[in-house]
């Protein structure tokens, strides 16, 4: 049967397939369409695409019982295509397959993952799209498998991104079933790069409508890419206060090193171009004015819009201590301050960490051994102790002290102290202690850039964020805001917070996107972090302040799960070396399950063993 839903390729408007039966053995077709499945088995037959002229096939399965799918792959293939664009092979048998298990299999020069979920089996990219991580590993949720490095999740179907972070989706190939053999048809030029950019629409000069993205962070990023991959041909326009495209922001204090901007764009020059986007770099907004529907930017420049998404992030905090202007003290957020920072690191100088949370810390690890020394100034007993707890916090300080790092906790910074020329020399502590420094760098926190929306009539909290609903509007119509400055619903703990987490920034940006476009879609995702310090990444998923924490594995070892638990409800796990737990929590979160004390008694994991 033809479902009752039409797509549009170029000019044409050509019917698509569900999954209902097909009554003739072959249908001739131009074109095959991404993400549709239209092979089902019925009855003894398995529908099946044959050459790449697009023609459909039904083939009798040896074994009738085998209640399998076959899908298409994520590229429309026209008629036109070579053979020598294409390899195709059989990777294995039916019997290969365990249901919700992916596993990788060899196709020519490639390789391919194979997923079975419901009966049908999907061919996808192998690796994350985000830094690469081998999905045969991930967590397999409902229709989607989500990363078990930092928690990006991919439809199983399609291959397309549905959380982050990350920018690409993963090419998604043609399953072919053979009696009991499993053959894949794959592009090579998708086998190769392991990812696929979603293609975007063009500008069309007579579409009258203007959407202006305020952030050139990840949300703005991802809104201003989505609006044009779901299909927007008006006027888009995305501002950003540096003077370069959108880059990867989290790298900077995992990597103070970094020298060139090219390394960690998200995106090329091109590929803003190409999408009709016009990016204005190095400029402010100073207003946003919803009676005129325009936006003041501090170049003078002035874009009406019909919608707007603003997601302009936050300034780093600086200590409000004497000596806090002197050379040499530096916060970390910019490009910027990496280069000013990288100057600065010789075998002969001594560094000053003021701040143990993630900026700090990371910043820390990656001094260690490149600088004569590091001290690190933290309030808490522990580092992180906070976030993880105070079991965790101690061993991480422990695996610093080991690399060399001191600690000076629970104090106090009296002030800065410098020459005549306003140079750092040390950080002086409330008792008196001077901790030698020829740089400093602070990691205290953070002020949200929400001051120039003051006259908008937006509603704005006392600490700087912006409300939002589960839509991410604000109060005043076509205003849409997201990433850091976002007070917006958590839906797994049915509360609303403003959480700076680069993945989430992601979402958000996807998010307005689809909802500036009119897709009334909700907030459907759970906060997930993590931090690298010298190979060991913790991973973290949840939300709320725990009254117990419960563990398994070794925490000073750094071999763990921790189960934060308020109430007897696990609201959020973290975990080192113990893959992929975190993303699996974070599946059953999504899905509405929750995880109680008496489910971690007997077994802490049993419950990762159960489909989810």
């Amino acid at each position: 049967m033809i479902c009752k839903f039409f797509t549009e390729f170029g000019r044409k408007t050509i019917p698509i397939l569900n999954h209902g039966f097909l009554k003739t053995n072959t249908i001739n077709s131009t074109y095959v369409f991404v993400s549709v499945s239209i092979f089902r088995y019925n009855s003894n037959k398995i529908l099946k695409m044959g050459s790449s002229s697009g023609k459909f096939q039904v083939t009798k399965p040896k074994d009738p019982k085998q209640n399998l799918m076959a899908t298409t792959s994520s590229s429309p293939q026209h008629s036109c295509a070579t053979a020598e664009e294409y390899v195709e092979d059989v990777v294995c048998k039916t019997t290969d397959l365990v249901e919700n298990e992916p596993k990788v299999f060899d196709l020519k020069d490639g390789k391919v993952l194979l997923i079975k979920q419901n009966g049908q089996i999907n061919a996808l990219g192998t690796k994350c799209t985000h830094y690469g991580a081998p999905l045969e590993k991930s967590a397999v949720g409902d229709g989607r498998l989500r990363c078990q490095w930092h928690g990006a999740c991919f439809n199983i179907t399609t291959g397309d991104i549905e959380d982050f972070p990350g920018m690409d989706s993963l090419p998604c190939y043609q399953v072919i079933l053979e009696d009991d053999n499993v053959k894949v048809r794959a592009k090579k030029s998708e086998l190769k790069a392991n990812k696929r950019v979603k293609p975007m629409v063009k500008l069309n000069p007579t579409e009258c409508q203007k959407i202006v993205v305020i952030g050139g962070g990840p949300a703005g990023a991802v809104c201003a890419e989505t609006l044009r991959q779901e299909g927007f041909r008006g006027k888009l326009t995305l501002v950003s206060k540096e003077k370069y495209l959108p880059y990867d922001r989290i790298k900077l204090s995992k990597a103070l090193d970094i020298s060139d901007i090219n390394n960690i764009q998200l995106r090329s020059p091109s590929f803003y171009k190409d999408g009709d986007i016009d990016v204005i770099t190095n400029v402010m907004a100073t207003e946003v004015n919803p009676s005129k529907k325009t936006v003041t930017l501090s170049d003078a420049q002035i874009l009406p819009y019909d919608k707007v998404f603003v997601a302009t992030g936050s300034t780093p905090r600086l200590p409000d201590l004497p000596g806090a202007n002197f050379k040499n003290i530096f916060v970390l957020r910019e490009f910027e301050d990496v280069k000013l920072i990288a100057s600065h690191i010789s075998p002969d100088n001594e560094a000053v960490i003021l701040g143990s949370g993630f900026i700090g810390m990371e910043c820390a690890a990656f001094l260690a051994g490149k600088v004569k020394k590091v001290s690190v100034i933290g309030r808490g007993r522990v580092p992180f102790g906070a976030t993880f707890g105070e079991k965790i916090g101690t061993a991480l300080m422990r695996l610093f002290v080991e690399k060399g790092i001191e600690f000076h906790m629970d104090v106090e910074v009296k002030q800065f102290v410098g020459n005549e020329g306003k140079e750092l020399k040390g950080v002086e502590l409330a008792d008196g202690t001077v901790i030698p420094a020829n740089f400093c760098i602070t990691g205290i926190g953070s002020n949200l850039n929400t001051q120039f929306l003051g006259s908008s009539g937006i509603n704005i909290n006392p600490n700087g964020t912006v409300e939002v609903d589960e839509y991410l509007k604000t109060n005043i119509d076509d205003i849409f805001a997201g990433g850091d400055i976002a007070n917006a619903p958590i839906i797994t703990h049915n509360t609303k917070a403003s959480i700076g987490h680069w993945g989430l920034s992601h979402y958000h940006g996807r998010l307005a996107a689809l909802n500036m476009l009119g897709k009334n879609q909700p907030l459907k995702t759970i906060p997930f972090f993590w931090t690298m310090l010298f190979g060991k990444s913790i991973r973290y998923a949840g939300y709320g302040k725990p009254d117990d924490i419960l563990y398994t594995g070794n925490v000073d070892e750094l071999k763990f799960v921790a189960f934060y638990l308020n109430r007897d409800e696990v609201i959020a796990v973290s975990s080192c070396q113990m893959d992929p737990v975190v993303s699996q929590f974070a599946e059953l979160m999504i899905q509405g399950k929750k995880l109680t004390r008496k489910d971690l008694q007997a077994d802490p994991l049993a419950w990762t063993k159960q489909e989810l």
